[in-house]
């Protein structure tokens, strides 16, 4: 059973403060009293505020604190310090510095982010009630699944990359196959601003992930801006972009649930000056609710070879990497969807 849950803050005059050990969230419509000890995380969706003191006391009890653009696009992530020791981030620094080592692991990561696209995909193709769309979907499914060897062959990272996005040409491709029935379509992937609201779901989706991953990687001592994939960069969470890439698919199959369901509907939507297109409050809500019930899914993982929430995924891998990066595995088993 899971105890702890994420907050999510959406007003724009909300701010957040303390109030004898608990966060108080005030608001035009009141002020709502939560103890930190039912807390694990903290995510600011709007331009609220938010006391030295909350933070201060939120990064002691170990929760992440977490501030989104409208786009869904990270701002800031603040948690205590890093776990673990120093001769792990060691390690994992000597991994990332390491060319041959960090292509393997580069390579590991996007070979499972194939074949998980790969299940997307025949799945969709499994559902579909017109005869032609499945028969596409599931030749786009093969077009994947066949792609996956040739990683293992990749002598440079840019050869990985490209095979990377040579899936995803024919990931979204099917992606927009799957939708071409709905009120709501998608026809190409587009971000920096997203440009319809299956991208604006795609974008507010993944950027929540990263910043579960982000606590993830940091709560068992390993540094999140030294990926393997993504190579470090000042200011970007590389390793949990990295590890982000093996539960797209999974993040992906999610949102396109909620347009088929007619979840969410072009109301939850709006427009702004230069063509963005943005959830509005409403619709913020409304996929939020749907989040936190996805994160309650239980997944097969075939390494530990039992059922794992959602929610735990992140932490699951992270540990993994870590276990492996200590020479406690061999290798790191990534998470593929069965």
């Amino acid at each position: 059973m899971r105890y702890l849950n994420t907050v999510y803050v959406r007003s724009h005059q909300a701010r957040v403060g303390l109030h004898k050990g608990s966060l108080l969230i005030s608001s035009p419509d009141g002020r709502q009293k939560i103890p930190l000890g039912e807390v694990d995380a903290l995510v600011m969706l709007g331009g609220g505020q938010i006391t030295s003191q909350a933070v201060d006391l939120c990064v002691k009890s170990g929760v992440r604190v977490a501030a989104l653009r409208r786009s869904g696009a990270i701002r800031f992530v603040v948690g205590g310090p890093i776990g673990g020791n120093i001769h792990l981030r060691m390690s994992l620094y000597t991994t990332v510095s390491d060319a041959s080592k960090s292509l393997d692991l580069a390579k590991v990561i996007v070979a499972a982010k194939l074949q998980n696209s790969r299940f997307v995909v025949a799945r969709w193709a499994r559902d579909a009630k017109n005869k032609e769309d499945a028969r596409e979907l599931a030749e786009r499914a093969k077009h994947i699944r066949e792609r996956v060897p040739r990683i293992a062959d990749a002598t440079t990272a840019d050869l990985v990359r490209g095979f990377e996005g040579d899936a995803a040409r024919i990931y979204f491709r099917a992606l927009s196959r799957s939708l071409k029935a709905c009120d709501l379509t998608f026809t190409v992937r587009n971000r920096r601003p997203p440009r319809d609201p299956v991208n604006s779901m795609l974008s507010f989706c993944y950027s929540m992930l990263v910043t579960e991953i982000i606590g993830a990687v940091e709560s068992v001592g390993l540094d999140s801006q030294m990926g393997f994939f993504h190579r470090p960069r000042s200011g970007r969470p590389s390793l949990a972009l990295d590890l982000a890439e093996e539960m797209r698919a999974l993040t992906d199959r999610f949102v396109i649930s909620l347009v088929r369901r007619r979840q969410v509907n072009l109301s939850c939507f709006e427009e702004v000056p230069g063509g963005a297109i943005y959830l509005t409050d409403a619709g913020r809500t409304r996929l939020l609710n749907q989040w936190e019930k996805h994160k309650e899914i239980e997944l097969t993982h075939t390494v530990l070879q039992r059922k794992v929430a959602r929610w735990a995924l992140p932490t699951v891998q992270a540990t993994l990497l870590a276990r492996h990066l200590r020479g406690d595995l061999s290798v790191y088993p990534p998470f593929v969807m069965v």
